[in-house]
């Protein structure tokens, strides 16, 4: 096998010019795992990549330098874009004869004597540049135009700007055929071609920016979610809300049961935390006179990664004064409908093995209802002893820090994975909905409101508490959780008390994160977002193109 693979490897590097950096960051990431405990067949194998990868850059950097000794300046300021390289092959009727300027990234190139075709693409799609050297102006530096003659110059990936008339070839091809050609940026690395892919799963997350432009499925999700946030933004504006931003930074972090992220605050000497919710500064500005107040953004929670959490992630939290917990649940009602239509054109959805139809009416289920028929408990009577056999008979994580609401939560998780929706879960005990009213007829259950879609609750909401007596009762309870050890209870914010003294109206709040995409898309936290944070590491292959630098620093 090893000498097999040096074998392969002497090939790849003979035949550089034809494999892609997606090719050798492959390869270098299964030898890696093979091979690292025989470290001379890993040296004897890795070497030849590393020597391969060299030789890419070192002739994109002779281009580079011959571009230069022509004067042309590889890396200018200035395009003169007049259309988009999908809007020449849409509009082609249109546009026929007319002159346009295109740009974007070469992702092919060819040449046969007085003739080359490049297929260059931008994010609206791929046209071809045809080129011909009776028609293409010859080279002036100055401008940075490119002669035909300097087409070798050129490799896949690096950015041009083509002026010329929109015709067909004689294939039929839509092009541009060249009067002129600018190089807008040499690139030194080869981009993959859609043919080789690039589907290790820790080379896309890592060069993301390789990944969005090989697999457009993966691009196209980020501007779903673009949608997502923004048909968000534009149901709360059309109802007369009004977007906020409220800190990152607090001095007391609170509104979820969640282990914070901790900084530094130089100018003030103190320590800071990243804020786990949007909860309480919002309810601040209700109490400040504001009705209606959203705000969108990022939160952080100092938590374990899964398919369906990341430490960093963006929500959004509305509160809404003189409206109770029914008038959000309707109002949210119509806003997931407006929202996954826009975002997906559709409410019909199949979710892994959830058939999910969300424009059905919603199931309404008691929260206390569906653990007695579950478990056979009482989630207000029943003792932590109770709630540890019912979590050990079903074969969930006793813990020996186990709190009752803690436990009987768990419970309920266990229950919601299989549940297929859209519900509501109402009639949530108030011991573990610590920032919630009461019901006016039964103190032993908040008014919240919960949606459970396809195994998960995607979003929460409560007839806001504005008691400071109730309310720092809670606090109280909930440090005293955290003081022995609970590192997710909330803090106890006096502050927040103060504003309650002072008087704040009757509220509804709502809070969704991101996950209500990552769920209707299909995909899991980390697919979800841009840039999912990994653990930082450098291989053998970067620190080798760069060894006058000490990575180890970075």
């Amino acid at each position: 096998m090893s000498c097999f693979l040096v074998f392969c490897v002497t090939r790849l590097r003979l035949r550089h010019t034809r494999i892609g950096m997606k090719t050798l960051h492959g390869l270098f990431g299964f030898l890696t795992a093979s091979f690292v405990a025989k470290r001379e067949v890993f040296y004897a194998i890795i070497e030849p990549i590393m020597a391969t990868l060299k030789d890419f850059r070192d002739e994109r950097l002779r281009k580079l330098e011959v571009l230069k000794q022509l004067g042309v300046n590889p890396y200018p300021a200035e395009s003169h874009r007049t259309h988009h390289a999908g809007e020449i092959v849409s509009r082609f009727d249109e546009l026929e004869n007319q002159t346009v300027t295109v740009a974007g990234r070469i992702l092919a190139i060819r040449k046969f004597g007085a003739l080359a075709f490049i297929v260059m693409k931008d994010f609206s799609g791929q046209v071809q540049l045809y080129l011909q050297t009776d028609e293409v102006e010859g080279r002036d530096a100055a401008s940075g135009r490119l002669g035909i003659e300097d087409v070798p110059l050129l490799d896949t990936g690096d950015f041009v700007e083509a002026t010329g008339s929109v015709g067909k070839s004689k294939t039929g091809e839509v092009s541009v055929f060249v009067k002129e050609l600018r190089l807008l940026t040499k690139s030194l690395r080869p981009m993959p071609s859609a043919q080789e892919g690039f589907t290790n799963k820790e080379e896309r997350m890592r060069r993301r920016y390789i990944d969005m432009n090989v697999n457009h499925e993966v691009r196209d999700r980020f501007i779903r979610r673009s949608k997502f946030w923004q048909a968000t933004r534009d149901f709360l504006n059309t109802h007369d809300f009004v977007e906020i931003n409220i800190p990152v930074l607090e001095h007391t972090t609170g509104g979820a049961d969640a282990n914070p992220f901790v900084t530094h605050m130089d100018a003030l000497d103190q320590d800071f935390y990243l804020r786990i919710s949007h909860e309480l500064p919002l309810k601040r500005l209700i109490g400040a006179g504001f009705e209606k107040v959203y705000d969108i953004g990022p939160r952080f929670r100092n938590e374990n990664y899964s398919d369906e959490h990341l430490p960093e992630h963006v929500a959004m939290e509305w509160y809404w004064a003189y409206a109770n917990w029914q008038d959000g649940k309707d109002f949210m009602e119509a806003m997931y409908k407006d929202v996954l239509q826009k975002t997906f054109g559709t409410l019909q959805f199949t979710l892994g093995d959830f058939e999910v139809d969300m424009s059905k009416e919603w199931e309404v289920w008691d929260y206390a209802t569906i653990m007695k028929n579950r478990y056979g408990i009482d989630v207000f009577q029943s003792t932590l002893d109770e709630v540890k056999k019912a979590l050990a008979d079903n074969k969930l994580e006793v813990e020996q820090t186990e709190n009752r609401a803690r436990g009987i939560d768990k419970l309920w998780k266990h229950i919601r994975k299989d549940v297929t929706g859209p519900i509501w879960l109402i009639n949530t005990p108030t011991f573990i909905s610590p920032l919630a009213k009461t019901d006016p007829n039964n103190a032993e259950i908040a008014q919240r409101f919960q949606p459970v879609i396809a195994g998960s609750e995607l979003g929460n909401g409560f007839s806001e508490l504005n008691d400071p007596i109730d309310q720092l009762d809670r606090f109280k309870e909930q440090q005293d959780m955290r003081d022995r050890g609970d590192d997710e209870a909330m803090m106890l914010d006096i502050d927040f008390i103060e504003m309650l003294e002072y008087g704040m109206p009757p509220a509804c709040g709502w809070g969704y994160s991101e996950r209500v995409f990552w769920i209707f898309e299909g995909v899991t936290a980390r697919e979800g977002v841009p840039f999912p944070q990994l653990r930082h590491e450098y291989d053998e292959v970067t620190k080798s193109l760069y060894p006058e630098i000490n990575l180890n620093h970075s």
